[in-house]
């Protein structure tokens, strides 16, 4: 970090352009999941651009830990938001999920008519184990963070088997793990207070900034209920008004439509992250409407983490690939109904973040320095880590036994995410890093042994 004397004072004012070249930068190199893009937004924002002090900065941050949704790009968009008003706000998030969606699109293609050429299958063969041991390392990381007494370790061991053994559905243990967490915080107050700190940056940053600690907060950003209603009835009007096309013209059954429902309910339940809400889109997308395969979501998983943007963008390839299988548009035009599906699925995905953002910051500008994790979020949280193992076990079962627990031992897919495990865990490696060699691995197994 740049000490004091070696930063430039901060500045007085900030461009629109300039703002907007910086969102559209930080759209194609937002790598590393929530905790790479915070801390790269914390390094350019906080310490080297000096556009929000580190108080302001965590701030957002702890308001956005406690929503539904890709945390980072809510922070993208709270401060564009708090620096440019609405339009700041938009362009922010926009610009946060637009490339990755464009990318995934075109990966999809790729995946779906050349992924059974035996250089893509090796690449594939190579990244899923490590994708086995990335999951694993995101549940020891919000474990070690989120489980700090007895209480909260049976209540991510409760939710583990509620979802692996019972096979319960998602919302209904995120529910009633709330609901201990409120009647905790009544009754045993010590166990649910702050399980710790969010996942941001721990460093000091330089005195001074554009919207500093003491900074008044601007009149956009003063609550106003004139303002939340006018808020609340675009965005109902932004999802009523897609949602009612696709009803009216397709019907309620529809693919379309249906993924559009679908998904609404799943950005709702995004509490903890991308990896907490994957069991319930595995429960809908494959084994209740059939839009992809087992196989094919850990497939996108691991697509997912190699590209820019939330890794909750998975659902974009979840959409292309349903609509591009089910032919939408007719045999001829496989590829405009994937890339439509995978835009409808965004929509609806993403819609609900940028709401919370524009109606709920007024609010939390208002509350500078009392907003605090809530006891059901914190039983939520522990929840999510037995979720998150959950999720684990299900990618190794398809991983290590591709045919069936009676069918035998991958031993090579074994032996690759015991690599990537010792990577993530003993040598901390970066993601990208540990996905890159597992990668090459593969490739480098297909050409010793693909003559067999």
């Amino acid at each position: 970090m740049n000490s004091p004397a070696d930063t430039p004072p901060a500045p007085q004012t900030v461009r629109f352009r300039d703002a907007l070249l910086f969102w559209l930068k930080l759209g194609f190199i937002s790598f590393g999941g929530p905790a790479g893009q915070i801390a790269i937004m914390h390094q350019e924002l906080v310490e080297r651009r000096r556009w929000i002090s580190e108080r302001r900065f965590l701030h957002a941050l702890n308001y956005c830990m406690l929503l539904p949704g890709p945390e980072a790009q809510q922070l993208a968009t709270y401060i564009g938001w708090l620096m440019h008003r609405t339009v700041g706000g938009l362009v922010a998030g926009l610009l946060f999920v637009l490339p990755s969606l464009l990318i995934l699109i075109v990966l999809s293609w790729v995946y779906l008519v050349w992924g059974d050429v035996p250089l893509v299958a090796a690449l594939f063969g190579g990244i899923k184990p490590a994708v086995v041991a990335v999951v694993l390392h995101a549940a020891h990381r919000i474990g070690t963070r989120a489980l700090k007494n007895r209480v909260l370790w049976g209540i991510a061991a409760l939710a583990f088997l509620a979802l692996a053994v019972l096979q319960l559905p998602f919302p209904l243990i995120v529910v009633a793990a709330g609901l201990v967490g409120y009647a905790g915080g009544r009754w045993a107050p010590s166990y649910f207070s702050s399980a710790g700190a969010a996942h941001g940056p721990a460093s000091s940053a330089p005195l001074g900034a554009l919207i500093d600690d003491h900074t008044p907060t601007p009149d956009h950003a003063v609550f106003r209920w004139s303002r939340l209603l006018r808020v609340l009835l675009v965005g109902l009007a932004l999802w009523l008004l897609p949602m009612g096309l696709l009803a009216g013209f397709l019907g309620w059954a529809h693919t379309f439509t249906q993924m559009a429902w679908f998904f609404t309910k799943a950005a709702l339940l995004t509490f903890g992250g991308a990896y907490a809400v994957l069991p319930y889109v595995y429960q809908g997308a494959v084994g209740h409407y059939g839009w992809l395969s087992a196989p094919q979501m850990i497939d996108g998983l691991a697509l997912g983490e190699t590209t820019p943007g939330p890794l909750i963008m998975v659902v974009a390839f979840v959409g292309f690939v349903g609509g591009y299988a089910k032919a939408l548009f007719g045999p001829d035009a496989l590829f405009l109904a994937g890339a439509a599906a995978a835009s409808i699925v965004t929509w609806f995905t993403f819609l609900p973040s940028f709401l919370f953002i524009l109606a709920g910051g007024p609010l939390v500008e208002s509350t500078h320095g009392k907003l605090k994790f809530t006891a059901p979020l914190t039983a939520i949280t522990a929840a999510v880590v037995g979720v998150i193992l959950s999720l684990a076990l299900f990618f190794a079962q398809h991983v290590f036994w591709p045919q069936g627990l009676g069918a035998g031992l991958d031993m090579p897919s074994l032996v690759l995410a015991v690599i990537a495990g010792v990577a993530l865990f003993r040598f901390k490696r970066h993601v990208m890093e540990v996905i890159a060699l597992c990668a090459v691995l593969g490739l480098a197994w297909y050409g010793l042994f693909s003559g067999a």
